[in-house]
């Protein structure tokens, strides 16, 4: 009978254990079955976060380079003016998109900050989200992401004022050998960079960039590598007006925060990569940035850089009549002599027997002739103005800019009465000595001119005018046709000529073999240069949308006046005359606001 007993028992135990097990199955399956929708339901979250973060990525950049495109043609902020009154809840100038598959993007301005004459902080704010029921409206219940970023859009010191020559267009150089053009500093251009029937000597960078505006298109590339000097070679021959080569006793040793201080003033024949960035002598296009003697430093290609436009002249009017003098003392601590004083430009009057003052609070309405003898230098203080052309010649004493409304033309030799003078064993005590030494810009709405005007025949004209000189496309697409120097502008003259009679301009003309002066053009920079002999020395720099300068006799120099370099980001250039500005963003703060169903 027990052994009956004992049977029941068993059968109970594995009937109890079977529906344990069973119902433990059950109880996993479900688990199982809830963690995997769970997981879906994650993995569906993510999937439309991603999505929707991308689309109002998207929306943010498409208004951001909208207003980028914009600042960039028109530099000034006129159009930033209606988007003072931009706020989270007032969006302004909203632009919207579809991406397909239910994604779509809105995207505004939502507020603005104004910190200076020259900047603007814009915020914007993009919202990326799956439209759900097509009807192209967020709707409660619909996924979406919300971005908010501010840009600093500024008119600032540009970057092409760190070139001895600088071409908006296409470089040339033809014609020069090793000892026929000697640059002591930096070339670019926003196209390619040509040199032919020669390899003359750069003691500096090479820059090209592709430029599909440009017609034709611009593959950005730099021909030849140039002859370069050694840096002891440089620095043996002591020239007073060239920046010097890089001497570890002087600079400090690269990587050093003494080398960070002098590295972009200096020249160096040893290009490398110093603190994560280029450093030294390169040719860089749009193949990469190389040393000259072919070592790869970085295979990213080389990009343009935006010219200033000087279209709108009374930006620069409104600077010269507001201009004061603010520096007190100089590095060194002695004072400033024209602190609190406004911008001026006098010349010695020899029937007055006294120097007379053409600007009236920093402005002359037409144009004038200034000419400065050694013992009667031409006298510029700051950012002066005329409205018409600038004709100039002789010494200069001074620190500041002369804005043309037209033409500048050159019809005879520039020299400082106080050059700088960049030798010497202490970079400091050399910026000290040179802050307080003459310096001039010369800014033209239209073009730089040099020489006799009323001599000017194939040679420079044929540099002046198309076939050489080519149309390009603004940022919008539109056609902007070659500059003609033989057109005739609104004033009834020739483009190259000046306002004077070309009679009135041979009379005063003269062989031009030094130019002291940094120019800037917002056309061509050329003409007959060095026509009597001896050659040209250009202390400073050239830069220009076409370059035509034709040189008579040989050699051509270029030294870079590095006073009007900056050290780097967020510092300022040893001496501020002023000179035009161009246009660049900042991005500032980027954050995701929100995401989520709404």
């Amino acid at each position: 009978m027990r052994k009956r007993t004992a049977q029941r028992y068993q059968r109970a135990t594995a009937l109890v254990t079977s529906l344990v097990v069973l119902f433990m199955s059950f109880g996993l399956g479900t688990a199982l079955l809830s963690l995997s929708t769970g997981g879906l339901r994650h993995i569906a979250r993510e999937e439309q976060a991603l999505r929707t973060l991308y689309a109002a990525e998207a929306g943010l950049e498409f208004k951001k380079m909208q207003v980028w495109k914009m600042f960039k043609v028109e530099q000034d902020f006129d159009n930033f003016v209606p988007w003072e009154l931009a706020s989270p809840t007032n969006p302004m100038a909203t632009v919207g998109g579809d991406l397909g598959d239910g994604l779509r993007y809105s995207c505004g301005i939502v507020g603005q900050q104004i910190n200076s004459n020259f900047s603007r902080e814009l915020t914007f704010r993009a919202v990326g989200w799956l439209d759900q029921d097509n009807d192209a409206q967020l709707d409660a219940g619909e996924y979406r992401t919300v971005l908010e970023q501010t840009i600093e859009f500024t008119l600032e010191r540009s970057q092409v004022f760190d070139y001895a020559y600088f071409a908006n267009n296409y470089g040339w150089m033809y014609g020069f050998g090793a000892n026929d053009l000697i640059v002591n500093g930096d070339m670019r251009a926003n196209g390619n960079f040509d040199f032919s029937g020669g390899t003359p000597t750069i003691n500096g960078s090479v820059y090209a960039s592709a430029n599909n505006k440009l017609i034709p298109p611009a593959e950005g590339i730099v021909n030849i590598t140039p002859t370069q000097w050694s840096n002891s070679y440089y620095n043996s021959q002591n020239n007073p007006r060239a920046r010097q080569a890089y001497d570890p006793t002087r600079h400090g040793a690269k990587g050093s925060e003494t080398y960070e201080q002098w590295r972009d003033l200096i020249y160096d024949q040893n290009a490398s990569i110093v603190n994560n960035r280029v450093s030294g002598a390169v040719v860089s296009d749009a193949r990469g940035t190389k040393t000259y003697s072919g070592t790869v430093l970085d295979p990213a290609p080389n990009k343009e850089l935006p010219l200033p436009d000087l279209d709108d002249i009374s930006r620069y009017i409104s600077l010269s009549q507001n201009y004061v003098d603010q520096r007190q003392t100089f590095a060194d601590g002695t004072p400033n002599p024209n602190y609190g004083q406004e911008a001026y430009v006098e010349v010695w009057n020899s029937s007055q027997n006294r120097y007379v003052r053409l600007s009236t609070n920093g402005v002359v309405n037409g144009s004038g002739v200034l000419i400065g003898t050694s013992d009667r230098p031409i006298r510029i203080h700051g950012p002066v103005t005329f409205t018409g052309d600038v004709v100039i010649k002789g010494f200069v004493e001074g620190q500041g800019t002369l804005y043309a409304g037209r033409n500048v033309h050159i019809v005879g030799s520039v020299r400082y009465k106080n050059p700088p003078d960049f030798r010497g064993t202490d970079p400091a005590a050399i910026e000290q000595r040179n802050e307080k030494r003459d310096i001039l810009g010369l800014a033209a709405r239209g073009s730089v001119i040099m020489g006799n005007v009323k001599n000017f025949g194939y040679y420079p004209l044929n540099y002046m005018r198309p076939p050489f000189t080519k149309p390009r496309y603004d940022e919008y697409g539109n056609l902007i046709p070659a500059f003609d120097a033989t057109q005739v502008d609104e004033y009834g003259r020739k483009r190259y000529q000046s306002l004077y009679s070309d009679d009135y301009i041979a009379s005063i003309a003269e062989n031009i073999n030094q130019i002291d002066a940094i120019m800037f053009t917002n056309f061509v920079g050329g003409g007959n240069i060095a026509t009597g002999g001896g050659g040209c020395t250009i202390n400073g720099s050239i830069i220009c949308k076409d370059e035509a300068m034709v040189l008579y006799s040989l050699p051509l120099r270029l030294n870079y006046d590095n006073r009007i370099r900056d050290k780097g980001p967020g510092t300022r250039p040893l001496i501020d005359i002023d000179l035009p500005r161009a246009p660049k963003m900042v991005p500032k703060l980027w954050q995701v606001l929100s995401g989520g169903a709404g």
